[in-house]
């Protein structure tokens, strides 16, 4: 049959941009359907801005350490306008580079809401375009409990473009996202409550590693609580909000954000009437390939249920061309992803957690920590401190995984990552001379496992 496209995209995103362009870069004829923003989520309303906005959050720390080195400064204004008008600029002027990438790529931009009406055909209004290939990359969006007066919240899409800056904050989550904004709204200067309903927050990564960070975090002046949630929001005459919680108490503040977790953009796609298979969390299901349960329909990036990450998105877009279009049957690697969390201190980590090298490796692992002060805080007088940790299996001396509580740690777990994927051993490390007097020389410098496992 002949189709309007080879390949069309519904979603441009950082997947969904990468698969479109490599597409059109082998002479295949592409467009991409975009019904918000170009960049998708990271570039918009995630990673890009809230990193911004981690910078701007450590401005008034570094000011109160420069005492110790003879500086002595004061913050005299916030300007939270200024802030977040430089912030939607420089979006903007990504925005008109993704335009311009995907153009003169050869790919076509599609302004509207993209439906499936059957394998080949996508609706775009009153619009029918007819592709080989259709593949879903329309990501994930906030997900937000029912919980009385839930409309006086806000979410991570939201925070980027508030009115005025909240001088009281309730941060709900324990992941990513919410000890993330925790730190920046209490960095700017807000009063700052971060609520989950768990017992630590950062759910998945290390236990030492969350109760380090836990410990760090609240020493810069947030509020943790956990084991209770919200049960009600009540807007006050004022404008404040009230926050009333499980185990009785109740909070005043100027702004509640939800960051309890994002869900699959699927809405209105048309797939259950096609039939395509899903988990009940609404991810779509694939093979290695991206194929979803209809052959000449693939899907990829946070809709499927991988790690929810933006590099992990751009590898799939690579790795679904080079299947598709250049005969390279080899599936994308999930294996050793290093990720970061930049809240103060930031996390880093690569491999296994201590619980998963445990129960993999139980009784053939050994683990190496260290714990400090930062050489910068010895004359800053700051009480932060540093932690890192390497799981390394005794019996071939491999290294399983690495993680990191400190300053720049996900600049320095980056080198690690490449190690490992290398296959690294702790020999390796051991025998690797060190850069001094950095953090990072103590990933090399460790020789003495603390317990095993």
């Amino acid at each position: 049959m002949n189709y309007d496209y080879d390949l069309l995209v519904i979603g441009a995103g950082s997947g969904g941009v990468r698969a479109s362009r490599m597409a059109a870069a082998r002479g295949k004829k592409v467009a991409v359907i975009e019904s918000r923003y170009l960049g998708g989520t990271c570039v918009n309303v995630g990673c890009v801005p809230k990193k911004l906005f981690v910078y701007a959050s450590e401005y008034a720390s570094h000011l109160k350490e420069g005492a110790g080195f003879g500086v002595h400064a004061t913050l005299d204004q916030f300007s939270w306008p200024e802030l977040r008008d430089n912030k939607t600029n420089e979006i903007k002027r990504l925005n008109g580079i993704y335009d311009n990438m995907l153009k003169n790529a050869g790919v076509e931009i599609i302004n509207g809401t993209g439906s499936i009406i059957d394998p080949h055909t996508v609706a775009v209004s009153e619009q029918k375009l007819t592709a080989e290939r259709i593949l879903i990359a329309t990501g994930g969006w906030p997900f937000v409990p029912k919980v009385p007066g839930i409309e006086f919240a806000i979410t991570s899409n939201d925070v980027f473009y508030l009115d005025e800056f909240p001088q009281r904050i309730v941060i709900v989550g324990g992941g990513y996202i919410a000890v993330e904004f925790a730190g920046i709204f209490n960095g700017l200067g807000a009063e700052t409550t971060l609520t989950y309903r768990g017992e630590q927050i950062l759910r998945g990564f290390d236990s030492k590693v969350r109760e380090f960070a836990a410990n760090e975090i609240a020493k810069k002046g947030v509020r943790i609580s956990t084991g209770c949630d919200i049960e009600k929001i009540e807007k006050q005459a004022d404008g404040s909000l009230i926050c009333a919680f499980t185990n009785g108490e109740t909070i005043a503040c100027d702004a509640v954000m939800y960051a309890t977790g994002r869900r699959p953009m699927t809405d209105g796609l048309g797939l259950e009437a096609l039939g395509i298979a899903m988990r009940e969390d609404g991810t779509i299901i694939t093979d290695d390939h991206f194929k979803t349960t209809v052959d000449s329909i693939y899907a990829l990036g946070d809709v499927i249920g991988t790690p929810a990450l933006t590099p992990v998105a751009l590898a799939q877009g690579m790795t679904f061309v080079a299947q598709q279009f250049d005969g390279d049957a080899t599936p994308t690697d999930y294996n050793t992803i290093a990720t970061a969390v930049f809240c103060q201190p930031n996390i880093a980590t690569v491999g296994l957690t201590e619980e998963e090298a445990a129960c993999q490796f139980s009784g053939d692992v050994s683990v190496f920590e260290s714990e400090f002060r930062p050489m910068k805080h010895t004359m800053s007088g700051m009480n932060e401190r540093a932690y890192m940790k390497l799981l390394v299996q005794t019996s071939t001396d491999k290294i399983l995984g690495a993680h990191m509580v400190g300053v720049d740690a996900g600049e320095i777990m980056q080198g690690l990552a490449v190690a490992m994927k290398a296959g690294a051993t702790k020999a390796i490390l051991d025998s690797t001379i060190g850069i001094h007097p950095t953090a990072a020389e103590e990933f090399v410098t460790m020789r003495t496992p603390s317990r095993q496992l």
